[in-house]
């Protein structure tokens, strides 16, 4: 349990930016959260705490760095912040405009007499500053009072002994004789008024989820308002929504869009160029021959010529604008959300050029197959034979649609899964539902998305499943860049997400996509 109890603010010193005051006295009942409270002496724990703004975490305005634990209370002093915040708070304490202090402690042990909530065991967990505490100015008074107890009546014994006599000099600060006779009378008036029972202000019929506690907790207590106002609530939260208020989690929740490029993952990948937006690769168009000739007959001469692939260069870019409030006065995570989510769209960009070109380049399985265990089986084989023949290099690698993939994970062999076997005899490879990565027929396995976006065939039909030779694409890339600007007219701030990549089709048929029946 936690209660929050006022008093007042006795120095500020905006040389030295700091604070003073009692946050709390020793056996003086005040009102504090929870209703009339009595801290025992030495009933809280210290620790170092935050000066905090009306009890609100989220705006601290200083620390504490003295206190003094005396017999009739505790005195703490409080370095301010050099912020708008702490300056404007210093200025307020200075002018008696927020001059309350109110400590916030957790109560370990207390008990309950006459209603009244006696603290013997306590834990110090903040210190605010009020504009309003929840006593009057005759509490305010009291706690005064109660901060010079020990010394009261011997004040006002020895006030006569202490006016000045003939040659003494006379500080302009002392107030005349009528001066000090009414403040003397006013403390007095004040202690008759802080014995009053019913010294604390009636609540407010605010029905908000805070106050239905605290006053469902005052009630308890004996409070007669505060059981009246919990009468006076309703018992249902349909008619008093304000009592469950709605949070928003940080946490972002996104089902469109991600990092994998899965495609280009599946091909080879090369460093772009620092300059240009073309760049050429040699490649060659002849090679020497050799033939069986009869001794003593001329050799035949034959060259070797090559020719340049030119490779042209892409750009790939996104951008947002939105007004500089939005993104002053949000959550900070949106900003990093906002460029993550744009990393996702570039990653998708990307794949999908990719996974076109390849589609495109590419060369169709001559024989049909069917969707099946004994058809996969098939269209790799005679797949990997096309593009070694074409490449002169091995297929590696083989990328399917998500709709293949769910396919390939339900072959089986008189119902025994064929490629999600937990420890497989004579296994055909090893798929996983919980992986984008796996091994069918001895080719890696990639299954992208990206793919089956850029087919105009149904995602399980022709070029559903692609046998590629990797080296036959190299896909060159730079790093990406981020432009944030600020339009001063409207304030508002657009930022882009860009970068710049390259696909070299080295070899046109060195990939092999399915035919299907």
């Amino acid at each position: 349990m936690k209660v929050n109890i006022p008093m007042v603010v006795t120095a500020a010193d905006t040389i030295k930016r700091t604070i003073t005051g009692t946050i709390v006295t020793w056996n003086e009942q005040g009102n504090t959260s929870v209703g009339p409270t009595v801290f025992a002496a030495d009933s809280i724990e210290m620790k170092p705490v935050k000066l905090l703004l009306e009890h609100d975490r989220t705006r601290p305005i200083g620390k504490m760095v003295a206190h003094n634990v005396t017999s009739s209370g505790i005195e703490a002093t409080f370095k301010i912040a050099n912020t708008m915040a702490g300056e404007d708070a210093l200025v307020e304490a200075t002018e008696g405009l927020r001059d309350g202090f109110s400590v916030g402690a957790q109560i370990n042990e207390w008990t309950n007499v006459k209603g009244v909530m006696q603290i013997t065991s306590a834990t110090l967990d903040e210190v605010s500053l009020v504009t309003d505490p929840a006593i009057d100015s005759a509490r305010v008074s009291e706690v005064a009072a109660s901060e010079n107890e020990e010394k009261k009546d011997s004040d006002l014994a020895t006030a006569d002994s202490e006016k000045p006599t003939e040659g003494d000099q006379v500080s302009d600060t002392t107030a005349p004789a009528p001066a000090v006779e009414e403040a003397v009378e006013a403390a007095k008036a004040n202690m008759v008024e802080a014995a009053r029972p019913a010294f604390y202000t009636a609540p407010r019929l605010e029905f908000t989820k805070a106050k239905y506690l605290e006053n469902s907790v005052r009630a308890k207590l004996g409070d007669d308002d505060a059981r009246q106002y919990v009468m006076a609530a309703d018992d249902t939260t349909s008619n008093n929504a304000g009592l469950i208020p709605t949070r928003q989690l940080t946490e972002v929740i996104n089902p469109l869009s991600n990092a994998d490029r899965s495609t280009i993952d599946a091909i080879s990948r090369g460093v772009l160029p620092d300059a240009g937006m073309s760049f050429e690769i040699p490649k060659i168009t002849a090679v020497p021959t050799v033939e069986d000739e009869n001794e003593g007959d001329a050799i035949v001469e034959t060259g070797m010529t090559n020719s340049f692939l030119t490779v042209n260069v892409n750009k790939y870019a996104g951008g947002q604008t939105f007004s500089v409030e939005l993104l002053d006065r949000s959550n900070p995570v949106f900003f990093d959300e906002l460029v993550r989510q744009m990393e996702y769209a570039y990653a998708l960009a990307t794949d999908k050029f990719v996974a076109t070109t390849i589609v495109s380049s590419g060369q169709l399985a001559p024989t049909t197959q069917a969707n099946t265990a004994t058809g996969l089986l098939g269209f790799v084989a005679e797949a990997a034979a096309e593009v070694y023949a074409d490449s002169l290099g091995f297929a590696r690698n083989l990328i399917v649609t998500p709709e293949q993939w769910s396919k390939i994970m339900s072959y089986n062999d008189s119902g025994r899964p064929i490629y999600t076997a937990s420890q497989p005899q004579n296994a055909g490879g090893a798929v996983s539902p919980q992986s984008l990565r796996g091994n069918v027929a001895g080719l890696d396995l990639y299954v992208s998305r990206a793919l089956g976006i850029n087919l105009s065939a149904a995602p399980i039909g022709d070029g559903s499943m692609i046998v590629i030779n990797p080296d036959s694409y190299t896909w060159y890339e730079s790093s990406r860049f981020r432009l944030q600007t600020n339009v001063a007219l409207n304030g508002q701030i657009e930022v882009a997400y860009y970068g710049y990549g390259a696909l070299a089709t080295k070899v046109a048929n060195g990939s092999c996509h399915f035919n299907l029946t």
